[in-house]
């Protein structure tokens, strides 16, 4: 399974926009809304945005030396050991491609971006989608998830998929988010696997009767799925999940 970073990122832009307010001044004329970008690498989503109009992007990266844009300045910071250099509330929209799986503490990252947005600040969050049908097989036979092979010891090849070290389902990410303080967590993926399809009418019966006995247990037997959770939990079965190949996940401060 390939990245499509494209359509991942035409599909950020698509979730941030539907969820930032339109704010105007008195005069009419709309907001600039400043915009972080995490991970921006060339700097493609800034690009993306800019040719847009009404963004002002600031970029943040472990190295500079992959930004290609001539007006973008890149603040470094080590995500597993730096907190992001920003002041609380900084921020309108801050994005976070293909970024969290590099890191060793999503969560405290993800605490960190709640801290630096404005109240009804928006943040979208994308990661490779370990639950969709091909990469579900791919663990089942092998014990690693699509984009997540094994790694070579003692070497950190951050910037590739060699540097994927922490996988994180919806679920998780999710959950991670709402502890953090984020509200109205949305799931939406970049694209559907075209060679998913056969898999999806073959399996699909199964995942679903499957589903709706595992949620039954927990809810009835272990007490881990209540109404705080079960649409989350629900989602994990869901078409998206299934032939889905990024998620792509948005909420508000």
């Amino acid at each position: 399974m390939a990245l499509n970073i494209p359509q991942i990122l035409k599909t950020t832009i698509s979730e941030a926009t539907r969820l930032l307010p339109k704010p105007t001044h008195a005069d009419g004329e709309a907001k600039n809304v400043l915009h972080l970008d995490i991970g921006p690498g060339q700097g493609d989503l800034i690009k993306l945005l800019k040719d847009k109009g009404g963004f002002t992007s600031t970029a943040c990266d472990y190295t500079a030396e992959l930004m290609t844009l001539d007006d973008v300045n890149v603040d470094i910071v080590d995500l597993n050991t730096q907190k992001l250099p920003y002041q609380d509330a900084a921020f309108d929209l801050v994005t976070c491609t293909e970024v969290i799986e590099h890191i060793e503490h999503y969560r405290e990252t993800l605490r960190e971006m709640f801290r630096i947005l404005k109240p009804g600040g928006v943040l979208v969050v994308s990661t490779p989608n370990i639950l969709n049908l091909k990469s579900r097989l791919r663990f089942l036979f092998f014990g690693f998830y699509n984009l997540f092979g094994p790694l070579h010891m003692r070497e950190s090849r951050i910037y590739c998929t060699g540097g994927h070290i922490n996988p994180v389902s919806y679920f998780y990410l999710s959950h991670a988010l709402l502890d953090a303080g984020f509200a109205g967590v949305d799931l939406a993926v970049d694209k559907y696997q075209r060679g998913s399809w056969f898999l999806f009418i073959l399996l699909f019966p199964f995942t679903q009767l499957s589903s709706f006995l595992n949620v039954r247990k927990e809810r009835t037997k272990r007490g881990t799925i209540d109404e705080s959770n079960i649409s989350h939990v629900q989602k994990m079965s869901s078409m998206d999940i299934l032939l889905g190949r990024t998620i792509v996940v948005s909420c508000r401060k």
